[in-house]
């Protein structure tokens, strides 16, 4: 297939994916359970940090996570005191636990008594004309871990480009926060990072898809192949080039429910 071939190709299959119904079987579909910015990052950031394994389990666990939080996560991070973290001591999902919980619960509570958005979490270790979210993705990581009581257990659930991670859940988030193209799936609520500075969130089905069609040729899943891949993607489009993920990440499922 060439080039022009398989852009359109992608574009269709974008076309077929980016819609409201692909909501409802995705974790997006938590943060679309709120109308209030705070609401929206906090619950956004949490679901794609618990975004292993199966989709159904990840959204369950999401919603257990927003009773236990009063159906009000911005206003529970805000408010809460120390004896109202005894209900959540049993929140789990695979290898996320109560202490991992708990530290969550301690930076956004710090973070949002300082400032209104969790986007300049990120912004604010962009230079100008940064050509990429490379420098955020690192600078939010130690940014996040930057308190005292930091568990060295709950960095594996953040990872950071420097571990040479493919940082696939937060690239992910970003993508929810960062593009707006007026499909409803995706919010746009931050203004600040440019889509063109997105990454590809690379998991199995985008990395199957991608090396198929010979946009990935790096052997290892790492941080250099999300950058391949991307750079990639670039030519068919770069302003969005993260598009592609609905794409890339479609055809895997729909392959998937094929077999």
């Amino acid at each position: 297939m060439n080039k022009a071939a398989l852009k359109q190709f992608l574009d269709e299959a974008v076309q077929r994916n980016n819609q409201a119904k692909f909501i409802e079987s995705d974790p997006i579909a938590i943060p679309h359970g709120f109308s209030q910015l705070q609401d929206i990052e906090i619950m956004g950031f949490w679901v794609a940090v618990l975004a292993w394994g199966q989709r159904k389990t990840i959204i369950n666990k999401a919603l257990e996570l927003i009773e236990l939080m009063d159906g009000a996560p911005y206003d529970f991070i805000l408010n809460h005191r120390p004896e109202d973290r005894e209900r959540l001591a049993l929140f789990k999902h695979r290898t996320f636990n109560s202490t991992d919980t708990a530290y969550f619960l301690t930076f956004l509570q710090q973070y949002y008594r300082q400032y209104e958005s969790l986007e300049s979490a990120f912004t604010q270790f962009l230079k100008p004309n940064s050509p990429d979210i490379s420098e955020a993705l690192i600078g939010f990581h130690d940014l996040f871990f930057s308190l005292p009581d930091a568990p060295q257990r709950t960095r594996k659930h953040l990872p950071t480009p420097l571990r040479n991670s493919t940082c696939k859940r937060i690239n992910m988030f970003l993508r929810w926060m960062v593009r707006k193209d007026g499909h409803g799936v995706d919010f746009g609520c931050w203004q600040n990072i440019s889509p063109a500075q997105l990454l590809m969130p690379l998991d199995v089905h985008v990395d199957r898809i991608a090396r198929r069609y010979g946009l990935l040729e790096r052997k290892q899943s790492d941080w250099q192949a999300v950058l391949e891949l991307t750079e990639n993607l670039r030519q068919f489009d770069a302003q969005d080039p993260v598009k592609y993920d609905f794409a890339l990440f479609g055809l895997g499922i729909e392959e998937r429910e094929a077999e």
